[in-house]
């Protein structure tokens, strides 16, 4: 399950574990302008991680889901 909601300067994508247990934590993924930030509550340590992506991270990451393994380089647009 999954819910997405359009925040003043962000887009928010909660994932939500309902395989069988042990379940793992929500995942919230805030989609800003420049960046996307993937947040996830730790138990061990009682904290909240976050792992911050640049907008290229992301369309690296969104490209490699459909590739099988080895080393790639997307070609760009130039601006």
């Amino acid at each position: 399950m999954f819910s997405i909601e359009h925040e003043f300067d962000s887009t928010v994508i909660t994932l939500v574990d309902e395989g069988a247990p042990p379940l793992g934590e929500d995942v919230v993924i805030n989609m800003f302008e420049d960046c996307v930030t993937i947040e996830q509550y730790d138990a061990r340590t009682d904290t909240m991680q976050k792992i911050t992506l640049s907008t290229t991270q992301v369309q690296d990451l969104s490209a490699a889901l459909d590739l099988p393994e080895g080393v790639y380089m997307l070609k760009r647009d130039e601006p």
